[in-house]
């Protein structure tokens, strides 16, 4: 790491709680204004900010397909699949009783998140 910005990505109204790159490069970032805004990692473009929690998003993680999740203080995970342009709300994973304040995807294909209740969750995160 050098003393060198490259640039600055702007789209949030409140500060920034978590930051995840994709593999294709795409940078994803939750806010506490409630939102995840994209951008292109190649161009610093912002390309659309996804609308799906209540309350600030906390945690962040992307699979190898391009499948974002994003925990939030609303007690939930959203699901959100990418397609031209953007992405779309998938579901939303619904089970702990306080915030999730962290996700994380195994290499066997199980998102893990974890809580203020005290709880991990695992999730399956496709039908195979």
């Amino acid at each position: 790491v050098t003393n060198t910005r490259l640039r600055t990505l702007e789209a949030h109204s409140d500060p920034v709680n978590a930051v995840v790159i994709g593999k294709d490069g795409t940078v994803y970032a939750g806010s506490d204004d409630g939102t995840v805004c994209v951008w292109s990692g190649e161009t610093g473009a912002h390309l659309c900010t996804l609308d799906g929690h209540e309350s600030e998003v906390l945690a962040l993680a992307v699979g190898s397909d391009g499948t974002l999740y994003s925990g939030s203080l609303d007690n939930t995970v959203c699901v959100w699949v990418r397609e031209w342009g953007g992405a779309h709300l998938m579901r939303t994973l619904k089970g702990h009783t306080d915030a999730v304040w962290s996700l994380a995807l195994s290499t066997d294909g199980k998102l893990y998140s974890g809580s203020s209740d005290t709880m991990i969750h695992v999730w399956r995160t496709s039908d195979g």
